[in-house]
């Protein structure tokens, strides 16, 4: 029970992760710098994933297999930017883009948290996962890629365009918006990759169907059949 708890409150704050970094990149448009409801926010997440871990790792048969296994989500969990601010330092620019990657990667945690939670909850509905995943994908790179091209791409007005460019190349038909950033053109390539591999998961839903209403169909035909013949 409490396990299923915690991993509730993960959840939650996953979706608290996500939504307050939404707010932060889309009416804040300081790179690198973060309001203080933003950071108490990040703080409250990375409590939780802390927690979420010990109780994981104390659950464990294995506790040291768990932690080498699990290494990279402790890492995440920790709140550095409290933490540095608490103590009252200057982080220099290598410093803080090395935050910014955190949070990044942070956030991409908890997209993959969500993410898995919503599959899971659905295991039934193939159409459904591919769905969600196809729109958090697209929201979170468009996430992404207003955030480091807004402020140095002209081609980028607005959240819609930077939208609209993770739609087109999710889906690989592609945008006339061309990313100027190292992160925008890691995006770039990743996006139709991802758009690629998911694509067989909606043709193996479709199959599916196809193949169950023609069993279902081809089975009906033939109980008719036989009932015709006594």
């Amino acid at each position: 029970m409490w396990l299923r708890t915690i991993n509730i409150l993960t959840l939650v704050a996953s979706v608290l992760l996500l939504a307050s970094l939404s707010v932060e990149v889309l009416y804040s448009r300081q790179f690198a710098s973060f309001s203080g409801l933003y950071s108490w926010a990040m703080f409250v997440v990375c409590v939780i994933f802390l927690t979420d871990f010990a109780m994981l790792m104390w659950a464990s048969d294995n506790r040291l297999h768990f932690l080498a296994r699990n290494f990279p989500m402790l890492i995440l969990s920790v709140p550095y930017h409290t933490i540095i601010n608490l103590s009252g330092v200057v982080p220099n620019h290598l410093a803080t883009m090395v935050l910014s990657g955190v949070v990044l990667l942070r956030a991409v945690m908890a997209l993959f948290i969500t993410l898995r939670w919503l599959i899971e909850s659905r295991a039934s509905r193939l159409l459904w996962a591919y769905v969600a995943t196809v729109l958090l994908c697209t929201y979170f790179a468009s996430l992404l890629f207003y955030e480091y091209e807004a402020p140095v791409n002209s081609s980028v007005r607005n959240f819609g365009d930077a939208l609209w460019w993770a739609a087109m190349n999710l889906t690989t038909v592609g945008a006339e918006i061309f990313p100027v950033t190292a992160i925008g053109k890691t995006i770039c390539v990743l996006l139709p990759v991802l758009g690629t591999a998911m694509f067989p998961v909606l043709t193996v839903y479709i199959t599916s169907l196809y193949n169950r209403h023609t069993t279902n169909g081809g089975t009906q035909v033939a109980e008719d059949d036989a009932n015709q013949k006594i």
